[in-house]
């Protein structure tokens, strides 16, 4: 078990190691961090290992020239210099809201990036500014569209996020497939079978086997199949791909880069790294602030109080068992998978890092 703040010291000292500045290594650790309290530890501490050796390889740039390439008064186009996607990630969403201060909205899509973590971190940044915040990324191809046994796109996650008032703010991050990949990743850290209809084998047949994506496999989309919906996770899946990979000038669909240093490079782009893409919305370009947050409180109330099951005492709310996780592990402490830890000792070691 680790308290928030000495992990977050460690992962800032392992970052600051590989050469980022400090600034920099701050806000990657903070958004892995940010994961882990919010239960979403796929995007977390796990991710550590792969970064290290993405970075040993050349695959990542640890002091990144982060640059705007294109530029209307409401838009933009952020190049990430080919760093840790948080940096580019954060520095985007940032000139969004900018831009919604000026213009009442805030779009900016940012390509030559690389796996920027929880989806969500940024999109919640728009909160504090009376705004609604919109994130959404492409990752590397382990999604195998309705019908295909190919893998073209990635689990390519959004997140939405609004203030509300007296309640608290409405926050949807998730992927556009039944499971994440960093969440297969640890099952088979763990030694744990997935459900069916999550995963399939190089085939096209449904298995529970975590390791299959190792074997030619794949992850299905959002639905599992096409009785239960799968061509509608696509079509989330591919609208993603199209505003982070398409319209960014990154790459997209099977030839987005691997987040992982096993998988080899792609001997083919048709743009520049991993794509972003993201929104700020003004609230106050519809109506007060105020007046938002009161009617958010009234749909936020509306469905918390609906009848519910006989197994549940209340309807979920987006975010809400993020946020109580954020509360609850940030008092006790977070507790790493041995394997991940056993990966966070040996890269540490290699850089010179103390743990204890």
């Amino acid at each position: 078990m680790y308290s928030y703040s000495d992990l977050l010291r460690i992962t800032t000292e392992i970052f600051s190691k590989m050469g980022c500045s400090n600034e920099d290594a701050a806000i990657i650790s903070d958004v892995l961090l940010r994961a882990e309290l919010r239960k979403i530890s796929s995007h977390g501490i796990l991710r550590v290992k792969n970064y290290y050796q993405l970075w040993k390889e050349g695959r990542i740039d640890s002091s990144p020239e982060i640059k705007i390439v294109h530029e209307a008064p409401s838009t933009a186009v952020v190049d990430a210099g080919n760093g840790f996607g948080m940096i580019g990630a954060k520095y985007s969403m940032e000139l969004a809201i900018e831009k919604a201060k000026k213009t009442g909205t805030g779009w900016v899509a940012t390509r030559n990036s690389n796996h920027y973590g929880i989806a969500g971190y940024y999109a919640m940044m728009a909160l504090e500014h009376d705004m609604i915040g919109i994130s959404v990324t492409n990752a590397n191809p382990t999604v195998a569209p309705t019908f295909s046994v190919e893998k073209m796109l990635g689990t390519n996650p959004m997140a939405f996020a609004a203030p509300a008032g007296r309640e608290d703010d409405f926050v949807a991050d998730f992927a556009t497939t039944p499971i994440a990949r960093g969440k297969v990743a640890l099952a088979e850290k763990k030694g744990e079978k997935l459900s069916d209809g999550m995963l399939q084998d190089e085939k096209g047949k449904t298995t529970g086997d975590p390791s299959v994506l190792r074997k030619g496999g794949a992850i299905r989309p959002l639905g599992g199949d096409a009785v239960h919906g799968s061509h509608k996770g696509y079509c989330m899946s591919s609208i993603v791909d199209i505003l982070s990979g398409v319209i960014s000038g990154a790459n997209f669909g099977p030839f987005v880069p691997p987040a992982v240093a096993y998988l080899p490079r792609k001997d083919r782009q048709v743009g520049k790294g991993t794509g972003h893409f993201f929104g700020a919305v003004r609230i106050d370009g519809f109506m007060t602030a105020d007046e938002f947050k009161e009617r958010m409180d009234e749909w936020i109330r509306t469905f918390r109080n609906s009848e519910t099951t006989e197994e549940n005492d209340h309807v979920i709310i987006p975010g809400e068992p993020e946020r109580l996780a954020e509360k609850e592990i940030y008092k006790k402490g977070i507790e790493l998978v041995p394997a991940v830890e056993d990966d966070l000792r040996k890269v540490a070691d290699e850089l010179g890092v103390k743990i204890t």
